[in-house]
């Protein structure tokens, strides 16, 4: 009995190894189901949903998902950029703001201070007229 076991298990492989006629990444993910949990039902379950997501999409499920994983990694990565220069923009602007108020509150002292020295002076000639 286990003689005849160990040559229907050598067939299979050898029929899986040998010929190219079945993918074995296609076979040993329902294998590794049922090896793991016990349950058929979820690994045939498992091979038909992923021969009718190839035949949609013209690509294994792991391929297709990793696929779009990098574009979101990519498009991830472009917004960050772009957050990153938006950044360095308003921090450049808010310098240059800041810069300039100071420049505006210079002025605006000085414009105070030489009122101040006019209306003294204007109040001085009234006095003294």
């Amino acid at each position: 009995m286990i003689l005849k076991f160990f040559k229907i298990c050598l067939y299979l492989t050898s029929f899986l190894f040998l010929t190219g006629f079945v993918q074995i990444p296609a076979v040993m993910g329902p294998a590794i189901t049922i090896a793991t949990s016990g349950n058929l039902a979820k690994a045939t379950a498992q091979l038909v949903f992923d021969y009718e997501f190839k035949k949609k999409t013209g690509k294994s499920s792991l391929n297709y998902i990793s696929e779009e994983v990098s574009k979101n990694n990519k498009e991830n990565q472009i917004n960050e950029d772009f957050k990153n220069l938006i950044e360095k923009r308003v921090k450049i602007t808010h310098q240059k703001l800041k810069d300039q108020n100071k420049i505006d509150k210079e002025f605006k002292l000085l414009v105070e201070k030489r009122v101040k020295l006019t209306h003294r002076k204007l109040i001085q000639q009234k006095i003294s007229q």
